[in-house]
């Protein structure tokens, strides 16, 4: 007998199977050798499988985690191993297994496999939950209710496949998942998936995040109703991240398309005008339009060096200490716009893109938020309104009382956040 466990352990030919009796006495008498051998076998009895479960060596513990014939008892007490590696082995397993676990499995197989799940889902060790959220996130003969946990994992990594993959979770689960989102990267994974609907859209769109919305408009399999589509149209000439996707839908009106050709770039004019819903009018005004952006952006060529001194202008004020209300004032009085947002952007501690974007949006509460956000006082809001964004009476924001910001900080912190500011 001993003899047999040896050309096993050696890998010479072996008998199909092992007695209980011939393993045990393996693990009396070949130790740590047998039992690692021994743990890998899926043929071996289930009781030795459950007696290695709780083996002193985490090896033999990661290799019942991994065997498909260990009893789920066992899997049931591995969920608790002291061990990282056994517990991830065994969400590999245990996610693998499940889903091919019909209805006329033996029903309290399933029910423990099923404890297993959740322990693991519940685990401690975010990588645990990724692990077993990899293996089920395209998975219908999972529990609902652990797929739903796992969507709402405070950990990406965890609750990105899911949300990205999962076909257990209806549109009323992803509206009310997006409703509480806390997550960043969250939204942008229901976006991102195979089918969209438009109510599931509409509460993307609703919530201004500029990745999650990106990735909407880059799904092609994602429906957006034409009105919602519109509004994000309107907002994005300040969300430079959502001009390519935006081209790219093909699902555009000539009204939309016409917006559209009003801020891109000339390459991505170009795109458009490969559209072949064209009408004449349209198809002229893009050929028209392309040759003025051409234009503009030789311009913008030239205009490097002066951004270059503009910028050591602000940093030496900046070491200084004279980066504030008067320098901003004389920049705006002198009408040097680049001066003035390379200032905002120091003092906000934001790229100068994104002032560009907020000084050119026509949106007196933004400027008004972003001169809030720099430390600022109102009047120099009120001075940039006017003389530099060249707003009207009717889209001003005035100072309240003469002095005071009319807005409170909340409200401003979330105009900013509109165009990618956090707080």
């Amino acid at each position: 007998m001993l003899k047999r466990l040896l050309a096993r352990v050696t890998g010479a030919d072996t008998p199909h199977k092992m007695s209980y009796e011939e393993a045990r006495t393996a693990l009396e008498t070949h130790a740590h050798k047998a039992r690692l051998f021994l743990s890998k076998q899926t043929e071996v009895e289930p009781e030795i499988l459950y007696y290695l479960a709780t083996d002193d060596s985490p090896d033999v513990r990661r290799n019942v985690a991994a065997n498909s014939s260990t009893p789920h008892k066992a899997d049931h007490i591995l969920t608790r191993d002291t061990d990282d590696e056994v517990r991830c082995e065994l969400a590999k397993k245990i996610g693998r297994l499940v889903p091919g676990l019909g209805h006329d499995e033996a029903h309290r197989v399933r029910e423990l496999a099923i404890e297993v799940m959740e322990r693991l889902a519940n685990d401690a060790l975010p990588r645990v939950r990724a692990i077993l959220a990899e293996e089920i996130k395209a998975a219908q003969n999972v529990p609902a209710h652990i797929v739903k946990r796992l969507a709402r994992d405070v950990e990406l990594i965890v609750s990105a496949p899911i949300l990205e993959y999962s076909p257990l979770l209806s549109d009323d689960d992803l509206i009310e998942i997006i409703a509480g989102a806390r997550v960043e990267g969250q939204l942008a994974a229901i976006a991102r998936r195979a089918s969209v609907g438009a109510k599931v859209s509409d509460a993307i769109v609703a919530t201004l995040d500029v990745s999650a919305i990106a990735a909407l408009l880059a799904n092609p399999n994602a429906q957006i109703r034409e009105d919602t589509l519109d509004q994000v149209v309107e907002s994005a000439a300040e969300v430079e991240a959502w001009h390519l996707p935006v081209v790219l839908r093909a699902d555009l009106s000539l009204r939309a398309v016409r917006r559209i050709a009003g801020f891109v770039s000339s390459s991505l004019i170009e795109q458009l005008q490969q559209r072949s819903d064209l009408d004449d009018e349209t198809a002229s005004m893009l050929s028209k339009r392309v040759r003025e952006r051409i234009e503009v952006e030789k311009l913008s060529e030239d205009s490097e060096a002066a951004d270059n001194a503009a910028a050591v202008a602000v940093q030496e004020a900046m070491a200084e200490g004279r980066l504030d209300d008067e320098f901003v004032l004389t920049a705006v009085d002198a009408n040097d716009r680049r001066l003035v947002a390379f200032a905002l952007a120091a003092l906000a501690k934001v790229p100068k893109p994104t002032v560009d974007r907020i000084l050119m949006s026509q949106s007196g509460k933004a400027i008004t938020a972003l001169i809030w956000r720099c430390g600022l006082s109102m009047r120099a809001a009120v001075k940039i309104q006017t003389t530099l964004a060249h707003l009207t009476t009717a889209k001003m924001i005035l100072a309240r009382e003469g002095v005071d910001f009319p807005m409170p900080a909340e409200e401003m912190a979330w105009h900013l956040r509109f165009f990618g500011l956090k707080d």
